[in-house]
C-alpha cells in the first residue's frame, strides 16, 4: 500500500476509535476560539492599506499625513440650500456650532466665515471681474439707496415699476434677471417654501444662481474611535444632531450630507458587515440543499455540517491570531472556506457511501474511504494552499492576508474531515447493507464526453482559440470609488459633487523643501498640457493689489450713501402694501420684450398669494431681509487691505505650510480623471518632474500596476509550485497535462467571460485567476487519481464526479452568494468567482473525460485489437511472427 495511503487510513481509523474523546476535544476547542475570536477581531476598511506600506508611493503618502496631519482623515460637511444666502448663514451656524463641539472635532474650517476674506475677497476677483462687478454696483447704487429708505414692499414695488417703465433695448439685460431671480423667490413663498431673495445675485447682475452657488463646504476634521468598527461614526451623528438642532431639514429647505475618507469606510464596513450577513445566511442556505441534495443522506449531510461549522471557527481563530484585523477582502475568507471545505465532506462523505452500500462494516467503510479519497484531498489541500500562499509573497496585503488565512484554513479544512467527519459517522453511521444508489452522473454524460470524445476535444481547441483571442481585451479598473456601494451616503456625495468645478478628488500633491523650491517645482508643471494649474502658499495671495485696491476705493466713495441713508417715509400701511402690490402686477403684465417673461412669472407668482397681513410679512421677509446683511457684507469687503502670505489666517496657511518650512504643492488636473487615459497622462506627466507625488491619481495607477504585478507573480507561483507539486506525487507528465489542460482552458474562458459581459478586473476580483489554479486543480485530481485507481473504464459510474459536481456547486452556491453583496468589491469577486468555478467545472466533467478517453484508448489499443478478432482473421498468422514481419 501506498505510504500516504497506509498513513491516512491509519489516521482515519484513529480518529473512528477514539470519536468520543476527538468529538468532546473538537467542541471545547471551537468554543474557546469562538469566545476569542468575538473578543478580539477587528476590521480595517481602508482601501489605502489593502497595498503594502513598504511600496514608494505609500511611504511618500505618509510623509505627507505626517507633515499636514490637519489634511489627513478629513470629514467634508455640504451645506445646500434654496438661495446663495440661505446657504451661507447656515454654513456658517452649523460651523459655529461644530468648533465648539472639542469632543467630536480637533478643527472645522468654513473660509467665508473668516474675516479675513471678508474684508479682502474682493481681491481675489481678477481685475477685470472687480472692475465688471463695480460697474454693476454702480447701476444698483440708486435703487440699493431708495431700499435703504424704504426697506418696504411699497419701496421695492416702487423700484421695480420704475425699472420696468424706465428700460430700454440696453437696459433690459439687466432688469430681466432681476426679475427672474424676484420671480423665483415669491414661487416658493407662494409654495409655502422658504425663500430668501439673493441680493448677491441681484447686485451681481446675475440670473438664476447655480448649483454650486447654493452649496457650501465645511471642513472639520474628527476625533476617530479606532477601537470602533466605526470609527468616524461620533462625529458624523454630532453633526447631524447639529443640523437638526438648528433646523437645517428638507422640510425647511436645507440639505447636509457629509462625506471624506473616514465617512466612506465607515459606509464601506457597513456595506461590508450588513452584506456579509445576508451572504453568509444564503451561502448557508444554498450549500445545505446541495448538501441535502448530493449526499441524500441526513446523517451524512449532519456530520458534514458539524465539520463545516468546527473548522470555520478554528479558521476564524486562526486569523484573529494571526492577523488580528480582516480587510475588505480577507473578510470573504469565512465564504471561501464554506465553499472549499465542504468540497472535502463531500468527497469523503460519498466514498464512505459507495464502500458502505457495497458491505462490510462502517470501520471498514471509513478506512477504505480514506485510502480511496485521502490522497486526493491530501493534493486538493496542498495545491489550494499553494494558490493561497502565493499571495503572500506579493506587495498586495489584502489578498496577501486572505491568502495566509485560507492556507490556513484548508490545512484546517483537510485535518477536520479527516479526523472530525470520521469520528462523527463513527457515531452516527449510515446504514449498512442498503441496496446500491445510484452515485454516477448517468450514461448521458458518460456517451457525450467517451463515446464522442473527439469532437469535444476540437470543440474545446476552437473555445479555447477564441478565448484566447478576448484575452488582449481584458481590462483592469483601477478606481478604488467603483468598488463602493454608490447608494450610501458619502458615495452618493462624492458623485453628486464630481461636476462641482471647485471638487477635485483627483488632484496630486507634493511636498517640497521650501518655498522657493515649491516656486521651481510649479514652473516645470505648469506648462504641461495636462495640468490645469498648480497652487503652492503664494498663490493664495492675489497679485495686482494695488490697482485692485484703487477700484476698491472708488467703489466705496460711490456706495458711501448706502450706508447714511436720507431719513425715508414711514413705514407702509397694510393698505398702501395692497395698492403696491396690485400697480406692480398692473405693470409686469404690460412689461414686452425681453421683461415679457420673467415679469409674467412674477405676475403669476403675486397673483396665488393672498393680501393677508401674514401673507405679506412673509414676502418682505423673503424678498427684503437678506439686504441689510449683504449690505453689511458689502461694506466689510469695501475695507481691504494690502496683505502678504505671512497674513493669511493660520487655519488656512497651515494646511499648505509645514511648522519646518517644508510645502504642499497641489496640481490640478485639466482634463476628467475619470477616463483611463487621461489619469494615465496626468500621472506620467507629473510624476517626471515628481516623482515623489502622491494623491488619489498616484494611488490609482501606482495601486493597480502593484495588484496587476502582485497576481502576475501569484499566478506564476502558484503554476510552478502546483506543477512540481504534482509531479513529485504523480511522476506521471501526461497526468498533469491532463489535469492542467482543462483548467487553464477554464481560466481562458474566465477572462474572455470578463471582456464579453464587461466585468473587468478591479481591486477584489482579480484574485480569482491565482484561486482557480489552486481550487480548481482539485476536480482535475480527484479525477484522475479515481481513473488511475479503480475507476478505470467506469469513471462516469463511480461516486467521484458526482462528488466533483456536487462540491464545485457547493463551491459556486457560496460564491454566488457573494454577489448579491451590497458592497460593490464583494460583489465582483462573487460574480467572477462563481463564473470561473462554473467553468472550470464543465471542464472538468466534460473535456477531461474526453481526454482521458482518448488516452485510455491508445493505452489500450492493442487489446482493443485482439479483443476484435483480428487473430482469427488471419492477419497475423504464425508464419508472419516466424518471419519477423
Amino acid at each position: 500500500m501506498d505510504p500516504a495511503r497506509r498513513a491516512l487510513t491509519g489516521w482515519v481509523r484513529l480518529a473512528g476509535r477514539a470519536a468520543w474523546p476527538v468529538l468532546v476535544l473538537a467542541l471545547a476547542s471551537a468554543a474557546a476560539g469562538l469566545a476569542y475570536t468575538a473578543r478580539n477581531i477587528g476590521i480595517d476598511t481602508s482601501i489605502a492599506d489593502l497595498i503594502s506600506d513598504e511600496l514608494p508611493y505609500r511611504r511618500h503618502d505618509k510623509e505627507l499625513d505626517a507633515a499636514f496631519p490637519r489634511n489627513a482623515g478629513t470629514l467634508s460637511v455640504v451645506v445646500e440650500a434654496e438661495s446663495p444666502e440661505l446657504a451661507e448663514s447656515a454654513a456658517e451656524a452649523l460651523s459655529l456650532r461644530l468648533m465648539a463641539d472639542k469632543t467630536h472635532f480637533t478643527s472645522v474650517l468654513y473660509p467665508e466665515a473668516e474675516p479675513f476674506f471678508r474684508r479682502n475677497g474682493l481681491l481675489y476677483l481678477d481685475e477685470d471681474e472687480l472692475e465688471a462687478l463695480s460697474d454693476r454696483l454702480a447701476e444698483a447704487q440708486p435703487m440699493l439707496a431708495s431700499l435703504n429708505e424704504d426697506p418696504s414692499i411699497r419701496g421695492l414695488a416702487e423700484i421695480l415699476r420704475r425699472a420696468i417703465e424706465d428700460a430700454d433695448a440696453a437696459s433690459a439685460g439687466a432688469v430681466a434677471p432681476a426679475l427672474e431671480r424676484i420671480a423665483d423667490s415669491v414661487e416658493r413663498v407662494a409654495a409655502g417654501r422658504p425663500a430668501l431673495l439673493s441680493w448677491r445675485g441681484l447686485m451681481a447682475g446675475e440670473g438664476e444662481p447655480a448649483a454650486e452657488e447654493r452649496r457650501k463646504f465645511i471642513v472639520a476634521q474628527p476625533v476617530l474611535d479606532f477601537g470602533s468598527l466605526a470609527p468616524s461614526a461620533a462625529p458624523i451623528r454630532a453633526i447631524e444632531a447639529a443640523a437638526f438642532d438648528l433646523g437645517l431639514d428638507p422640510e425647511q429647505g436645507y440639505r447636509v450630507r457629509v462625506t471624506g475618507s473616514p465617512a466612506m469606510h465607515d459606509d464601506e464596513l457597513r456595506s461590508v458587515r450588513d452584506g456579509m450577513g445576508l451572504v453568509g445566511l444564503l451561502s448557508a442556505a444554498l450549500v445545505l440543499s446541495l448538501l441535502v441534495l448530493g449526499l441524500r443522506s441526513p446523517r451524512l449531510v449532519l456530520a458534514t455540517l458539524v465539520t463545516l461549522a468546527l473548522g470555520l471557527i478554528w479558521t476564524g481563530t486562526f486569523a484573529t491570531l494571526a492577523i488580528g484585523a480582516l480587510n475588505l477582502i480577507s473578510v470573504a475568507f469565512a465564504v471561501l472556506f464554506i465553499g472549499l471545505s465542504v468540497d472535502f465532506g463531500i468527497h469523503f462523505a460519498l466514498r464512505y457511501r459507495e464502500a458502505v452500500n457495497q458491505g462490510g462494516t462502517n470501520a471498514a467503510a471509513l478506512e477504505q474511504a480514506a485510502g480511496g479519497v485521502g490522497k486526493a484531498l491530501l493534493l486538493s489541500a496542498a495545491t489550494a494552499a499553494i494558490g493561497f500562499l502565493s499571495f503572500l509573497p506579493t506587495s498586495y496585503r489584502g489578498v496577501s492576508e486572505l491568502g495566509l488565512i485560507s492556507a490556513a484554513g484548508m490545512a484546517i479544512a483537510l485535518f477536520a474531515n479527516l479526523t472530525v467527519l470520521p469520528a462523527l459517522l463513527t457515531l452516527l453511521p449510515i446504514p449498512a447493507g442498503r441496496a446500491p444508489a445510484a452515485i454516477g452522473l448517468g450514461t448521458r454524460l458518460e456517451a457525450l464526453v467517451e463515446r464522442r470524445a473527439w469532437p469535444v476535444l476540437f470543440g474545446a481547441l476552437v473555445l479555447a482559440l477564441a478565448a484566447l483571442a478576448a484575452v488582449p481585451f481584458a481590462r483592469f479598473d483601477s478606481d478604488p470609488l467603483n468598488l463602493r456601494d454608490p447608494d450610501s451616503e458619502s458615495v452618493a456625495t462624492l458623485l453628486d459633487l464630481l461636476d462641482d468645478p471647485r471638487v477635485q478628488p483627483y488632484d496630486i500633491s507634493i511636498l517640497a523643501d521650501d518655498l522657493d523650491a515649491a516656486e521651481a517645482l510649479a514652473e516645470r508643471l505648469e506648462p504641461l498640457p495636462e495640468v490645469d494649474a498648480v497652487v503652492t502658499p503664494r498663490d493664495l495671495v492675489p497679485a495686482g493689489q494695488d490697482d485692485k485696491l484703487g477700484i476698491i476705493e472708488d467703489m466705496g466713495i460711490f456706495l458711501a450713501p448706502l450706508w447714511f441713508p436720507d431719513e425715508g417715509p414711514p413705514p407702509p400701511s397694510l393698505e398702501e402694501q395692497r395698492r403696491s402690490v396690485a400697480a406692480l402686477r398692473k405693470i409686469l403684465a404690460e412689461a414686452e420684450g425681453e421683461l415679457a417673461g420673467g415679469a409674467a412669472r412674477l405676475g403669476d407668482a403675486l397673483a396665488r398669494l393672498d393680501d393677508s397681513p401674514g401673507t405679506l410679512a412673509t414676502l418682505r421677509e423673503a424678498l427684503l431681509s437678506g439686504l441689510p446683511r449683504r449690505l453689511d457684507l458689502l461694506a466689510d469687503s469695501l475695507k481691504a487691505e494690502p496683505f502678504a502670505m505671512e497674513d493669511l489666517p493660520a487655519a488656512l496657511l497651515g494646511r499648505s505650510l509645514a511648522a519646518d518650512g517644508r510645502v504642499l504643492v497641489r496640481v490640478l488636473p485639466r482634463d476628467d480623471l475619470r477616463d483611463t487615459a487621461a489619469l494615465e497622462r496626468f500621472v506620467a506627466g507629473v510624476t517626471r518632474e515628481a516623482p515623489k507625488a502622491v494623491g488619489a491619481p498616484i494611488d490609482i495607477t501606482a495601486g493597480s500596476a502593484a495588484v496587476v504585478q502582485a497576481f502576475r507573480e501569484a499566478a506564476l507561483y502558484a503554476f510552478a509550485l502546483i506543477v512540481l507539486l504534482l509531479f513529485a506525487t504523480l511522476l506521471r507528465p501526461l497526468d498533469i497535462v491532463m489535469i492542467l489542460g482543462p483548467l487553464l482552458l477554464a481560466a481562458l474562458l474566465t477572462v474572455a467571460a470578463t471582456v464579453v459581459l464587461d466585468r473587468p478586473f478591479n481591486f477584489a476580483n482579480v484574485i480569482v485567476l491565482p484561486l482557480l489554479l489552486g481550487l480548481g486543480v482539485a476536480f482535475g485530481i480527484q479525477i484522475v487519481l479515481r481513473e488511475r485507481g479503480d475507476g478505470g473504464g467506469q469513471l462516469m459510474r463511480t461516486s467521484t464526479p458526482r462528488a466533483v459536481l456536487f462540491s464545485a456547486l457547493t463551491t459556486i452556491g457560496s460564491f454566488c452568494a457573494l454577489a448579491l453583496s451590497s458592497h460593490r468589491g464583494t460583489a465582483s469577486m462573487g460574480e467572477l468567482l462563481t463564473i470561473a468555478i462554473g467553468l472550470t467545472l464543465v471542464c472538468t466533467l466534460v473535456v477531461l473525460p474526453a481526454l482521458l478517453a482518448v488516452t485510455r484508448t491508445r493505452r489500450h489499443g492493442t487489446a482493443a485489437v485482439l479483443d476484435s478478432g483480428v487473430l482469427d482473421s488471419g492477419v497475423l498468422d504464425s508464419g508472419a511472427l516466424d518471419s519477423g514481419a
